[in-house]
């Protein structure tokens, strides 16, 4: 049958496939099902070949003879004109993947498989939505160093130096993954490191004196709020685990029996598994909060829905309430606190303190010997300590 308008039109499925032909490789392949699909037949390096060219009515009849033409010029030229087409499509599917955006999000997923933590993943989040307005739409390999530091200098000019800072090495990360997976060639962060203002160290404030810490516990142990920042804010000094830390712990970690709460690598800064031995004070307070957190997942859930852990700024919030500015006493200074002290005692080896404060160990062979060390000390130092505070909560 002839290919025309009115053959199109007049054509309907049958019990077998069949053609409609213009003579000039062009068809139209008709299945049993009533699908459409233009093909067109020809022949390369003394080959017979078939090249799919759209489905039929999206593709129209003027529009599938155009499509022809284009590839008896590519022929022509000696082109396979169907080799042509994958390559043109490999090439447009390969460009869309190569915005700031795009590979952002592919590397941030990547680190997320990796187990970075999610609080982290958070962050970077957070500090990509400042790059996106102007540069997620942007060729990577295109992007160029004034571009990125202009960017950079929009955050710098709100006051946010630190943020900057961290923005500007977190465009690093994608840049250096963008170069590894064949879109870019070279990490524009490494030439801005030195055109942004260095933020002023500030130090988490903590209270490092003995005489200070008994009224601290005693005011925590007076605290009038939510029963469960109060339990976290109890345990928090006996622990002294990062905030966050404290704030994803799950029921599910916590052994009553063995007194040990064990924390899985992908909550921990170091990403590398961290064990708490809890002593008999530690036990009390967890003991108390379990009657009312304990069928739920996180020990010290949010205020709002019991799937989520408590706020980031609960701790500090009730730090403030109890009157210790932001000047005085953080909830990460209760860290700090425990370090200065343990070592003042003089009782304890300094590599089990740096154990129990989970720091990473400089000399990776130092850590490797290291591993596993000083676990019955630390059980002894933890117990210790909470009779320590306990001591000074009464004097």
């Amino acid at each position: 049958m002839a290919l025309s308008s009115l053959a199109l039109s007049k054509a309907k499925p049958r019990d077998k496939p069949y053609k409609l032909a213009d003579g000039h490789g062009l068809y139209l392949l008709v299945t049993p099902q009533g699908g459409r699909y233009w093909r067109m037949n020809y022949r390369f390096d003394g080959k017979a070949k078939t090249m799919a060219m759209g489905v039929f009515p999206l593709i129209t009849l003027a529009e599938a003879r155009e499509k022809r033409e284009e590839a008896r010029k590519l022929l022509a030229a000696g082109s396979d004109p169907a080799a042509t087409r994958k390559e043109i499509e490999a090439l447009e599917a390969f460009e869309a993947t190569t915005g700031f955006r795009t590979v952002a999000e592919e590397w941030l997923a990547k680190r997320e498989r990796e187990g970075l933590g999610e609080v982290t993943i958070g962050k970077i989040k957070w500090l990509l939505e400042f790059a996106y307005p102007s540069l997620g739409d942007c060729k990577i390999s295109e992007i160029t160093s004034m571009e990125l530091l202009a960017v950079l200098r929009q955050v710098e000019g709100r006051g946010r130096h630190e943020t900057a800072r961290r923005l500007r090495s977190v465009c690093g990360r994608v840049f250096r993954y963008a170069i590894a997976t064949g879109r870019a060639e070279h990490d524009l962060s490494a030439n801005l490191r030195d055109a942004l203002t260095t933020p002023k160290v500030k130090h988490l404030a903590a209270i490092t004196n003995s005489q200070q810490v008994g009224p601290l516990m005693r005011a925590i142990a007076g605290f009038d709020g939510h029963a469960v920042t109060k339990a976290a804010l109890q345990l928090a000094p006996h622990v002294f685990v990062r905030p966050g830390e404290l704030r994803h712990a799950e029921w599910t970690e916590v052994d009553f029996d063995k007194a040990l709460w064990s924390i899985p690598a992908e909550k921990m800064k170091m990403r590398r598994p961290h064990r708490v031995p809890l002593s008999r004070q530690s036990l009390a307070i967890l003991s108390s909060i379990r009657e009312v957190t304990g069928n739920g997942k996180f020990v010290f859930p949010g205020f709002q829905s019991l799937k989520r852990p408590m706020s980031e700024n609960a701790l500090n919030g009730a730090l403030r309430r109890l009157g210790y500015s932001g000047d005085e006493m953080t909830s990460h200074g209760f860290r700090a606190m425990a370090s200065t002290l343990l070592n003042e005692m003089g009782k304890w080896h300094p590599d089990a303190i740096e154990r129990q404060l989970a720091h990473a160990e400089a000399d990776a062979v130092r850590r490797a010997y290291a591993r596993g060390e000083y676990w019955d000390e630390r059980v002894a130092m933890m117990q210790a300590w909470s009779d320590y505070l306990d001591g000074l909560m009464r004097e």
